[in-house]
């Protein structure tokens, strides 16, 4: 019981304590002074079908937003490919304002301007009714990593120039995006060729540090459970769940979902207070240091990965712990602790070392591999 105690302390405070380090309002960002003479690039806003999100018991949309943004030089050159990077937002958020916070396309086009090799960058919108897909597999929300990993990709090759090979794709998230990142990156090598994870949360199966202490938890777990059992529908949960109050039921309709338990369809780690070992141990399979010894062999087949996180980061011991993993494995990752927040450098990261990482490490031409 003594480890079950450790987990409600991250897992069931994980919807309500401000202070977690990933439900940091993600709107502090030190922006990159515009590059003299870079060329823009044009955006596109479309919609793409969800194949694996039909039927979704959430109700949550599946035809979704995406963000499309072509290099300076895609309308002119009609014969021309081009990798793609795909970028997960983070929770709380969707594409739109992702864009706000990274600061697309000014950091692209600065990054371009700056010697960067031209690319398309993809935002996919993975926002639910709880604000926050975790990009997981769920009859609940729908299968949100398969939806990033195939429905997703699948369009953009079939819709914009680009080199349809695994080793010409990049993958980046930051936060929840960043979760998305590693747990994609980790079981579809066959899809992306390079990775890179900014800030992830949620690695843990005990849960990142900063979370509520454990006299709240308990007070916590029981006021979340008073909302699920008077909600009549996942609409109503959301609304008396505003913002951040919301992230624990977006985690149990993620990775504790239940289709015989409406009208929510999911399960919460805790009753009465008390976890659950049964529901707990679900939300633990899906924590990405638990799982990461059984995808190495994928890992390795990854042209680059890299790792970063701020110095005042609570997420940074858990992210420490997975470049230490790779290390262990002998898995080559770039990795870094710079100085800042969980959000403060993101749109300089985003311009001055996520893209020229795939500037470098992706295939510019069909033929690579």
């Amino acid at each position: 019981m003594k480890m079950m105690q450790k987990f409600l302390t991250g897992a069931a405070a994980l919807a309500m304590i401000a202070p977690c380090p990933w439900m940091a309002a993600q709107v502090q960002t030190i922006v990159p002074p515009v590059v003299t003479g870079a060329k823009p690039v044009t955006v596109e806003h479309i919609k793409i079908h969800g194949a694996h999100l039909e039927g979704n018991l959430e109700g949550d949309a599946v035809d979704r937003d995406v963000l499309v943004f072509l290099p300076p030089s895609y309308g002119k050159d009609k014969h021309r490919r081009y990798p793609v990077v795909y970028a997960l937002h983070g929770y709380s958020i969707g594409a739109e304002q992702w864009t706000h916070e990274i600061h697309v396309p000014q950091t692209i086009e600065g990054a371009f301007a700056k010697g960067g090799r031209e690319m398309i960058v993809v935002l996919p919108d993975s926002k639910t009714i709880y604000t926050g897909s975790m990009y997981s597999s769920s009859v609940t929300t729908g299968d949100f990593e398969d939806y990033i990993a195939s429905d997703v990709v699948t369009y953009i090759d079939a819709h914009y120039r680009t080199i349809p090979n695994r080793t010409s794709r990049g993958l980046v998230g930051h936060s929840m995006g960043g979760y998305g990142a590693t747990r994609i990156g980790m079981k579809h090598p066959d899809v992306f060729g390079a990775l890179y994870i900014m800030s992830p949360c949620c690695l843990s199966p005990m849960g990142s540090r900063g979370f509520a202490p454990a006299d709240r938890a308990k007070e916590i777990a029981i006021a979340n459970e008073k909302k699920v059992a008077t909600a009549k529908s996942p609409a109503e949960l959301a609304a008396d769940s505003p913002g951040f109050g919301a992230a624990q039921f977006a985690t149990a309709a993620a990775w504790a979902p239940d289709p015989k338990n409406p009208p929510l369809y999911f399960d919460l780690p805790t009753k009465d207070g008390v976890p659950q070992p049964e529901i707990v141990a679900k939300f633990t399979a899906n924590a990405p240091l638990a799982f990461v010894d059984q995808y190495i062999g994928n890992l390795k087949r990854y042209r680059a990965i890299s790792i970063d996180v701020g110095d005042q980061d609570g997420l940074r011991f858990d992210t420490i712990k997975l470049h230490n993993i790779l290390d262990n494995y002998g898995i080559a990752n770039g990795f870094e602790v710079y100085s800042g927040t969980h959000t403060s450098a993101v749109a300089d990261r985003f311009q001055n070392h996520v893209m020229p990482f795939f500037s470098k490490n992706l295939c510019f031409t069909a033929g690579c591999r």
